[in-house]
Parts: C-alpha cells; sequence; structure tokens
C-alpha cells in the first residue's frame, strides 16, 4: 500500500477549512437554536401559550439532531467512498442556502401553519448538513497530521463555539440596532440571510485543500461492503462506546447554550444579560477545547474525558441553584465554568477520539454516526426540560438527568482502551482494559475484525 504523505502547508490549510467550515456551519445550526429560544416562539407559535410556544420551538430545534444521523450515514458513505472533500463541499452549500432561506420564511400571521412547516423542513435541511459536515472537517484535519493529532483535529470542534459566538454577536448586534418590535418583525432575519456571505468564504478556504492523505493511500483498497454495514460489522462496540461517552456532553451543551437562556429569562434577567454570559463562555470554550485536547495528545484522551465529564456533571448542580439568586455575576460564572471548561474537557478531545475509532474505509461514517447519535442529546435536550419544567418539576431534577448520563460517560471511557498512542492508518480496534491486543487484526488501509 502506498504510504501517506504529509505534507505541512496542506495540513494549515485543511485545520482552517475544518476551522473556518464548522464555524460558518455551527454559526447556522447554533444561531437556529438561539433564535427558538429567544423569538421563534413568538413568531412562528403566536397562537400558543408563551410556554407551550417555548416547546414547540424547542420541538423545531430537536428536528434538527433527529436529522443529523441521516447526514451522517448519507454523507459519510460517499466520503468513504469518493473522498472527504467533495462531501464537505455539498455541506457547506446545502447548511448555508438552508440558512438563508429560513431568514426569508413568512411568520405565522401571514401564512397561518406553513410557517413552521417550512421552518421545520428547512431545520433538517440543516441537521442533515451538519450532520455531513462535523465527521468530514474532522477527518480532513486528522488524516493531514502526522502527530498531535487532538490539537489538529480540535479545531473542528473550536468551530461550534466560535459560531455560537459569532451567531449570538450578530443576534444581539441586530437586536440593539431594531429594538424589541422591530427585531420579531425584520431584525432576527438579517443573521440568517448573512449566511450567504460566510458560505461564499467557507467554500473559498475549502476548495483549496487536497484530499487527505491517508484517505488518498487507502483508495485502493475500499472495503467492498458499504461503510455503514463495516461499522455495523466491525466496529459496533466502539460505535456503542462513541455514542456512550458523547450523549450526556450534548445533554450537558445543550442545557447550557440552549435551555438555560429560556430558564434564565423567565427567571427575570434580560435577554442581553444571558446572550453576553453564553457570549462569554463560548469565547472561553475555543480556548478550553483546543488546550484540553492539545492535553490530550500527552496524557491521553481517557483522563482528560473522565475528568470533564466527573466535573460538569458534578457542576450542573451548581448551576441552576447560581441562575435562581438573579446575579448577573453568578449566572455569567454558572455558563463560563460549565460550558467553557468543564464541558470543554469533555467535548474536545471528542474529535480525535471519534476519528481513532474507526478503520480508514468507513471512518468518515462511523465517526459521523457516532457523533451525530450522541448529538441528539443536545436536541432532545432542551425541549424535554422545557416539557418537565412545565409539567412542575424543578430544575434539580435536570442537574440529575445531567448527572447519570455523565456517569454514563465515565463507564464508557473506562471500558474502552486508550486510542491517542496509534496512527489512523493502523486500523487496529480500541479494545477494553486488560486485553488490548486481543482481537486486533488488520493492517493499514484495510479492515479490522472484533
Amino acid at each position: 500500500m502506498t504510504q501517506p504523505r504529509f505534507s505541512r502547508g496542506q495540513r494549515r490549510r485543511a485545520v482552517l477549512s475544518s476551522y473556518l467550515g464548522s464555524m460558518i456551519e455551527y454559526y447556522d445550526f447554533l444561531l437556529y437554536a438561539t433564535a427558538s429560544a429567544v423569538v421563534f416562539n413568538q413568531v412562528f407559535f403566536s397562537d400558543l401559550d408563551p410556554l407551550v410556544g417555548t416547546v414547540a420551538a424547542f420541538g423545531t430545534l430537536a428536528a434538527g439532531y433527529i436529522a443529523r444521523p441521516i447526514g451522517g450515514i448519507v454523507f459519510g458513505h460517499f466520503g468513504d467512498r469518493v473522498g472527504r472533500k467533495k462531501m464537505l463541499v455539498i455541506s457547506m452549500v446545502m447548511m448555508g442556502v438552508a440558512s438563508t432561506l429560513i431568514g426569508l420564511l413568512p411568520t405565522y400571521d401571514q401564512v397561518g401553519a406553513l410557517a413552521p412547516i417550512l421552518l421545520v423542513f428547512l431545520r433538517i435541511v440543516q441537521g442533515i448538513a451538519v450532520g455531513g459536515e462535523w465527521g468530514g472537517a474532522v477527518l480532513m484535519s486528522a488524516e493531514h497530521a502526522s502527530s498531535r493529532r487532538g490539537l489538529w483535529a480540535s479545531f473542528t470542534n473550536a468551530g461550534a463555539p466560535s459560531g455560537m459566538v459569532l451567531s449570538t454577536v450578530v443576534l444581539a448586534l441586530f437586536a440593539a440596532i431594531s429594538g424589541p418590535e422591530g427585531f420579531l418583525v425584520w431584525g432576527w432575519r438579517i443573521p440568517f440571510i448573512l449566511s450567504v456571505v460566510l458560505l461564499a468564504i467557507g467554500l473559498f478556504v475549502r476548495l483549496s485543500v487536497t484530499e487527505t492523505p491517508v484517505f488518498a493511500a487507502a483508495a485502493a483498497n475500499k472495503p467492498a461492503r458499504p461503510p455503514l454495514l463495516e461499522v455495523l460489522r466491525n466496529h459496533p462496540r466502539n460505535l456503542a462506546l462513541a455514542v456512550g461517552i458523547g450523549f450526556g456532553a450534548f445533554i450537558a451543551q445543550g442545557t447550557l447554550t440552549t435551555f438555560l437562556i429560556s430558564y434564565a429569562v423567565q427567571a427575570g434577567f434580560e435577554r442581553q444579560t444571558v446572550l453576553n454570559a453564553l457570549t462569554l463562555s463560548s469565547v472561553v470554550a475555543i480556548g478550553g477545547i483546543i488546550g484540553f485536547s492539545a492535553l490530550s495528545d500527552v496524557v491521553g484522551r481517557r483522563p482528560v474525558v473522565l475528568g470533564g465529564a466527573l466535573a460538569t456533571g458534578a457542576w450542573c448542580f451548581a448551576v441552576f441553584p447560581m441562575v435562581d439568586t438573579g446575579s448577573a455575576v453568578l449566572l455569567t460564572i454558572a455558563v463560563v465554568v460549565g460550558q467553557g471548561i468543564t464541558h470543554a474537557a469533555w467535548f474536545g478531545p471528542s474529535a480525535a477520539l471519534y476519528s481513532e475509532l474507526f478503520s480508514t474505509g468507513s471512518r468518515y461514517t462511523g465517526a459521523s454516526i457516532g457523533y451525530q447519535l450522541s448529538g441528539l442529546g443536545a436536541g432532545l435536550a432542551p425541549v424535554t426540560f422545557a416539557s418537565i419544567m412545565a409539567a412542575g418539576a424543578g430544575p434539580g431534577t435536570i442537574s440529575v438527568v445531567i448527572g447519570v448520563f455523565a456517569l454514563v460517560s465515565v463507564g464508557s471511557v473506562l471500558v474502552l482502551s486508550e486510542t491517542s498512542r496509534g496512527g489512523l492508518a493502523d486500523t487496529r480496534d480500541a479494545e477494553p482494559d486488560g486485553d488490548t491486543e486481543s482481537g486486533r487484526a488488520g493492517s493499514a488501509g484495510g479492515t479490522s475484525r472484533p
């Protein structure tokens, strides 16, 4: 088999492309999340009780997350067959077009039930696009990296809080410019329409990147079976562990970045105060994700993810009492520590970790499905927790749920052996501690057998 040839220049372009692509995709995807918390219940569900409207708005948010595994399967299949780059271009175009059209949608008062139907449809398109984006963007960085894979792959994950910062700042800017009434009429639309500009910038950078050397070297040895079947046959255990590690992290993310906005506003905070805290926490998270991922190259993925899961699960018991104090300072501390530090340690190394769990011929599919199934937690958490609160339960119930799934993540990491020491051209499965050699087979560019 031809050995991969790594180029520093291409690695830099690949990392920049992955970071910008991820930032743009998540700008669009998380802009929707923020808008669903602050405006969509009034624009697209104006005939409903405010609390019920909030649940409905979060329900459309969840539709995007439910669609993400579909994107992971479809884009993963072709990404493993024809290459990472082509699929990333398509996913970016889909996201940019869908987001721009959301900014042009009529309201419920204008066209009735057609408005939320169109909103849900475009949200599903967004979900499919981001479902295909993450896996390809991670592999574009990881498979261009000959070393320090955790660091380079982490820039894709850092694109998520970067997109959150950008979306929150732009939304807050136009909220200030348009005023409360104007914001409901036109102010919220401009950030979505601006997606077309970001799309042009992202495509310019992405088209300059070559196919990854690991995929190019293994192209002649693609498995005969479809990549999805390869994952289900050769990597079912790793796929299950990937979901176990990440599901709770996404529940925490959905709580800290989406549900908490609505909760804090209903608790009496000004919307802008909450958005300012969220923006600051996202800025901190960018550094946290990159820093903790770089640390995982040194000490391993397992100890960093374990520490992040335990810390996030514990911290979420403090978040809601801190918000309930009515103190803007404590609100900010709660969100910054939760998202920017503890969650960053849990979430950051996942980019490299997920890519290390699967062989080259099915890596796009396996990493994407594992990540996107985990991502259902972020989509389901806000609507589920809003429904729980509407039924009369207290925020302590939410903290317990997050804590339980943090322990599930801890158990999944403990079962998994360390993945950071091998190269991506080595397609062996990660095995349980104490059995790191048994059951390993395969060679670079081939498939492994459990």
